[in-house]
């Protein structure tokens, strides 16, 4: 089939990837002239003039994201020198926190509750008494607990420096409003998902030469087409032909789609929720009534979801070093950044520095401000007199769907012929990296059923409530 992948983020590569795997001729635009989409590489000057590469937002994985690790592997990235891992540590810069073993799995994971330094044996106690009572569930809850109601009985100190952590950085979304289910979700694969699992993976090089810049090799060299600078405007239902009645009379119709006038047996859309509601919203002004149908409710559904955050404050200080290349830091509403990368343990110039303040609120001068002011008190004792200067401070305000309890998450299939991809769309993940991956190759799996349900729409055709494609009628024995 000729398919194209409307977005060449993380979601609409991988769906790339996955059709051309799958034989299909497939077609990449994207608006921007760099790929990558929120997770993408940035060019900045210190302060002293020099050159360095940062990220548009510092991202991490870890061990239990299947799924984009074997793709980077299939893509030929040696995720070996990529990334480095280390074991998972919520760790603060007085040297307090959680901080598991690098071996000895699943014995790690109660060692490391078990020896929390600061905590007393209530604060363990209340912890292991918890995660006991989420294993013996499954890791299930009902779907409107939130974070803060499933994690009931924890200590405040327990709550404060372990779990809202997690929670904000599994989800961008503070634990009073964060859904219990999918953070229960992320845990399980994270904690039971086997040797590593539970591992941080920290990217050594940016995010464009991670993994766009390697999907673009790798779809180019097998003839797949990308382009770059290319905004779509235009989505139209088909390519004009006659079809045949049940009577034999001819009646005009169409089949596939028009992506700015080139015809395609499949689109994958994978731009971000607000764009892709734009567009579908256009697109349904100009289809048969039950198509436009799917395509406005596919479109209502979308711009329902509310945003989160991040801004990622970069700033350098020669000569510092943290004792870890992560440390969480503690945040409140005068200090906001939960987390402090040092660049410099990763690839990136000595002293660089990127702090992260997920489910990010003001302006960014505000933010900015607080994040600095918090580092140099937080960090005093290894800026090493110093002085932090900013480098760049990069804002997404819909870095992330905001993951509450019982939200309806737009589904992948829209109409025949016709998905959307992004960590946005219906799955058990949040908004990651790994989300992002999976919707992807998801909506590429979908696509000989979604096309081979299409027949072409007539007015009046039902659609099935769940997936948008026309449901089939056999034709009557009468």
């Amino acid at each position: 089939m000729r398919v194209a992948v409307v977005g060449a983020g993380w979601a609409g590569l991988a769906a790339a990837v996955a059709a051309t795997q799958a034989g299909h001729q497939v077609q990449v635009f994207e608006a921007a002239r760099t790929l990558g989409g929120r997770a993408r590489a940035l060019q900045c000057h210190l302060p002293d003039g020099s050159p360095a590469t940062l990220d548009n937002g510092q991202h991490i994985l870890i061990g239990a994201y299947t799924q984009t690790l074997s793709l980077l592997r299939e893509l030929g990235v040696n995720t070996t020198q990529s990334l480095h891992r280390m074991p998972l540590r919520v760790q603060f810069p007085n040297g307090q926190g959680l901080r598991l073993a690098a071996r000895g799995y699943p014995l790690n994971l109660l060692w490391g509750l078990l020896t929390l330094p600061g905590w007393t044996p209530h604060d363990k106690w209340t912890l292991l008494r918890a995660a006991t009572r989420w294993q013996l569930q499954g890791f299930v809850c009902p779907p409107e607990h939130t974070v803060a109601q499933l994690c009931h009985g924890l200590s405040p100190r327990a709550m404060e420096t372990l779990m809202e952590p997690l929670c904000v950085s599994a989800l961008n979304t503070p634990s009073q409003h964060a859904s219990g289910a999918v953070f229960l979700r992320v845990l399980r694969d994270a904690l039971l998902g086997g040797p590593g699992s539970s591992d941080l993976l920290l990217p050594r090089v940016d995010l464009s030469a991670l993994f766009p810049k390697a999907a673009q090799r790798w779809l180019e060299q097998r003839g797949a087409v990308l382009h770059q600078g290319q905004r779509i405007s235009v989505l139209h239902w088909g390519a004009p032909r006659s079809v045949a009645q049940d009577d034999g009379a001819a009646l005009p119709g169409a089949t596939g789609w028009q992506v700015d006038g080139a015809s395609f047996d499949a689109v994958i859309w994978a731009t971000g929720p607000k764009a892709a509601a734009q567009a579908m919203a256009a697109a349904a002004a100009h289809c048969p009534a039950p198509l436009a149908t799917a395509l406005d409710a596919w479109a209502t559904s979308a711009q329902a979801l509310q945003f989160e955050a991040i801004t990622t404050v970069y700033a350098h200080a020669p000569g510092a070093r943290l004792p870890a290349p992560m440390l969480a830091l503690h945040s409140n509403a005068e200090q906001p950044a939960q987390f402090v990368f040092d660049r410099g343990q990763l690839g990136g110039p000595a002293g660089l520095l990127a702090l992260v303040v997920s489910a990010s609120q003001g302006d960014r001068a505000t933010v900015q401000h607080q994040v600095l002011a918090q580092a140099r008190t937080q960090l005093a004792d290894y800026l090493q007199g110093h002085t932090l200067n900013a480098v760049q401070t990069v804002v997404e305000r819909q870095a992330t769907f905001a993951c509450t309890p019982g939200l309806r998450r737009p589904a992948q299939t829209i109409a025949p012929g016709l998905l959307a991809c992004g960590d946005y769309t219906d799955g058990p993940y949040p908004a990651t990296l790994e989300g992002a991956v999976r919707a992807g190759q998801a909506a590429a799996q979908w696509l000989d059923v979604a096309v081979g349900a299409s027949a072409p729409v007539r007015s009046g055709a039902a659609l099935d409530c769940d997936t948008g494609v026309p449901v089939r009628r056999d034709p009557s024995p009468t």
